[in-house]
């Protein structure tokens, strides 16, 4: 970085270093959602709003007049809930400090502590993860891997992350929005025999590829890279929610069929990610603005169009429970696991019954 960029920057403070520190490797946490504890009508939270406007018919909402900083306890597990539901909340204006944002994230959860990525100097923020573009460079066009980019946070960790915010603290005057899409309504989409199938599969989720790239730049790795077997369809454990679980940009494959298999599945997902458009909300930041999302049941990814200008956003990350199956769910819970479709019609009042003379086999009597 060249170093008229630190002498001149506003916020030099927050710019990413990478200090050579070991780190434990983790262990599994027990976590205790916070939105088991919401109100379900979230009337604290949704009560404090001057305005409360859906942005998209499938997730999305954005919340005005509220500060994050005065947040009681019961807004915060309302919070919880609200992002469970609808995936991705919008505070605009907010003047809370990355230090504010990190106490609220530590409400939900321990810190997650990344293991290559940028941090600011300030050892109080190891638990930040630096989203920096100084301007001088555009994107490589020629090797860019588009469809990689979408992705959810560290699902290679044991307790991958759950309830994120990012807060940009320096915008470019246009381009770097964030889009993101439900995991939950592309798995619905499907028909039920494919998503009975999906249910059954776990996938190894690897750190592989971001451990090769920090290693070409010359980055310490602070702690072991892991690769981790989740379950392709997870569950949320407040809503109960069934939602896909693969990424392109970090699941190396699903387990336990032939490769082919695995390739094929995993790639008409992907292209569903990139397809369903009216399962997604994009997001056009602006200074001071905080996004929180919950990193369960969605992926996002960022728009590369933003060259020539700065782009700088600090993010804060409590990590989540293990992710578990749909049989791990229910019979832990004795509820049966729910389907983001079945419970949109269901909140219209449709009858949303098939027959079962529609999956009859062919030929069958």
């Amino acid at each position: 970085m060249p170093p008229f960029v630190r002498d001149e920057y506003v916020y030099k403070e927050y710019l990413p270093t990478f200090p050579k520190i070991d780190y434990e490797p983790h262990v599994e946490l027990k976590i205790d959602d916070r939105g088991h504890h919401a109100d379900p009508e979230m009337k604290a939270l949704l009560g404090a709003a001057t305005r409360v406007d859906d942005l998209g018919a499938c997730i999305g909402t954005q919340l005005d007049g509220i500060d994050l900083r005065k947040l009681t306890e019961k807004q915060k597990d309302e919070l919880a809930l609200l992002a469970a539901k609808r995936g991705v909340v919008v505070f605009k204006n907010q003047d809370a400090s990355i230090y504010d944002l990190l106490d609220i994230a530590a409400y939900y959860g321990p810190l997650h502590i990344h293991s290559t990525t940028g941090v600011p100097t300030d050892p109080k923020l190891a638990g930040v993860h630096v989203v920096w573009s100084d301007g001088t460079k555009d994107f490589d066009r020629i090797d860019m891997d588009r469809p990689r980019s979408w992705h959810t946070d560290q699902p290679y960790e044991i307790n991958p992350p759950g309830l994120t915010s990012l807060k940009v603290i320096t915008d470019p005057p246009t381009g770097g929005d964030t889009i993101w899409s439900s995991s939950a309504a592309v798995f619905a989409s499907f028909s039920p025999q494919f998503q009975a199938y999906l249910e059954t599969l776990y996938a190894l989720q690897s750190s592989e590829h971001q451990k090769i790239r920090a290693l070409q730049a010359g980055t310490y790795i602070r702690r072991p890279q892991t690769d981790f077997v989740h379950p392709v369809v997870r569950v949320h454990p407040v809503t109960g929610m069934k939602a896909l679980y693969i990424n392109p940009s970090y699941t190396a494959r699903i387990v336990g069929i032939p490769k082919a298999e695995s390739d094929f599945v995993t790639k008409f997902i992907y292209s569903q990610i990139m397809e369903c458009e009216d399962f997604k909300v994009r997001i056009r930041w602006s200074k001071d603005q905080v996004v929180f999302w919950d990193n369960r049941v969605l992926w996002h990814t960022a728009t590369y169009d933003y060259y020539p200008y700065k782009r700088h956003a600090l993010r804060a990350t409590p990590v989540a429970e293990r992710p578990e199956s749909v049989s791990e769910y229910e019979k832990r819970t004795g509820e049966k696991a729910k389907n983001w479709y079945e419970e949109k019609m269901k909140a219209l009042g449709e009858d949303i019954s098939i027959p079962k003379a529609v999956f009859k086999p062919a030929g069958a009597d």
